[in-house]
């Protein structure tokens, strides 16, 4: 059972512990994202190499080729997630010629978001194909798109479904849309993301979701998944209010405190604020979520109503329907609320995949 507000429970305590000590910043996500981004282009390069000399590694078929493996070169190559080092395999004649990375190349241009987009949720093998297709170009032979897919597919399926840690404090979910084209007609899907903090304090992607539609359906499906990949207890859930996802995490993993994001509220307070108006309302916004405590904060959303409610009935509207997932961050020290009344975490990751267009064909 949860205490009142002002006293904090004991995973309340160890929830403020771990964000105080938290760093604010994406560096532990982008460093996750550069191990995978390398790890699959050494895979490919493997995959090509095995083109080049017609046989696997190990393979006793290679036995008197004329061709070998002989070792590994080492490479340093920059990529939107910074520098990686990554090793090259080498053949005894000094003959093979890497395609998804020729030898002069130390920039990756956009590699990274189309080897990403493979790593999405519910990619199929045709999907995973195309995004190859696109990376060599057109005239890339079908038996060694196959063979990439066949080293990439299991690290994929791995990721796609490892083991979860049983609780965290705090995940976030948020979604990014993009334009993709299918039979000839533009439709927007959307790429949702699950970012969790544990109990180390270590932020991680649980799950990408690509949908055309949220709804109560398929924010069930998530939040099944992560209980089937061993969640079992999340302290605080932050989003933008996303539709049916607030009923799936109650039905799924109770006990869990909604957090709305304080910053999509904003956004959507000043959507049809004129420009006159928009630096003074959201400074008296900021008296609400910037408020010392609950009281204060309902003492400022009056001065607002009374003040701007005849010009702009909708905004109070919005968080009066809202104001108990809205406010939950009150119930934990000032230190640390920033980090739970936003998605700025997510949103960060987003921003690293924004220029992915197509998913599917």
């Amino acid at each position: 059972m949860r205490t009142s507000k002002n006293i904090l429970t004991e995973h309340e305590m160890e929830l403020v512990q771990l964000l105080m000590a938290d760093c604010q910043n994406t560096g532990d996500i982008q460093a996750k994202l550069k191990r995978l981004f390398a790890g699959t282009i050494e895979q490919m390069l493997e995959a090509e190499m095995d083109t080049h000399l017609g046989y696997e590694k190990h393979n006793n078929i290679g036995d008197h080729t004329g061709n070998s493996r002989n070792g590994y070169n080492k490479k340093t190559i920059i990529s939107d997630y910074g520098e990686s080092e990554i090793v090259i395999p080498r053949d005894r004649n000094g003959e093979f010629e890497p395609r998804v990375l020729e030898k002069r190349q130390t920039r990756t241009d956009e590699i990274e978001q189309k080897i990403l987009a493979m790593y999405a949720k519910g990619m199929s093998q045709r999907d995973i194909e195309d995004n190859l297709r696109e990376i060599y170009g057109a005239d890339i032979p079908q038996t060694l798109i196959s063979k990439i897919t066949d080293k990439i597919l299991p690290e994929v399926n791995e990721w796609q479904n490892r083991p979860l840690e049983s609780v965290y404090p705090i995940i976030y979910f948020d979604g990014v849309v993009f334009k993709s084209r299918r039979d000839n007609h533009i439709i927007n899907k959307c790429v949702y993301s699950v970012l969790g903090v544990d109990m180390d304090g270590h932020k991680d992607i649980l799950g990408v979701w690509i949908s055309e539609s949220e709804g109560a359906s398929f924010w069930a499906s998530v939040c099944s998944d992560l209980k089937k990949r061993g969640v079992s207890d999340i302290f605080i859930a932050c989003h933008d209010n996303l539709k049916g996802l607030s009923e799936a995490i109650n039905a799924t993993f109770k006990g869990t405190k909604n957090q709305l994001c304080i910053v999509h509220q904003i956004r959507n307070s000043v959507k049809f604020v004129s420009w006159k108006d928009r630096k003074v309302i959201c400074a008296d916004l900021k008296k609400i979520y910037g408020a010392v405590n609950l009281d204060d904060a309902e003492f400022a959303k009056e001065e607002f109503r009374e003040k701007w409610n005849q010009k702009y009935p909708a905004i109070l509207r919005s968080w009066d329907d809202n104001w108990a997932d809205l406010t939950t961050f009150f119930e934990y020290p000032q230190e640390i609320r920033h980090l739970i009344y936003t998605t700025n975490s997510a949103e960060a990751y987003h921003r690293m995949v924004r220029k992915l267009v197509v998913f599917t064909k």
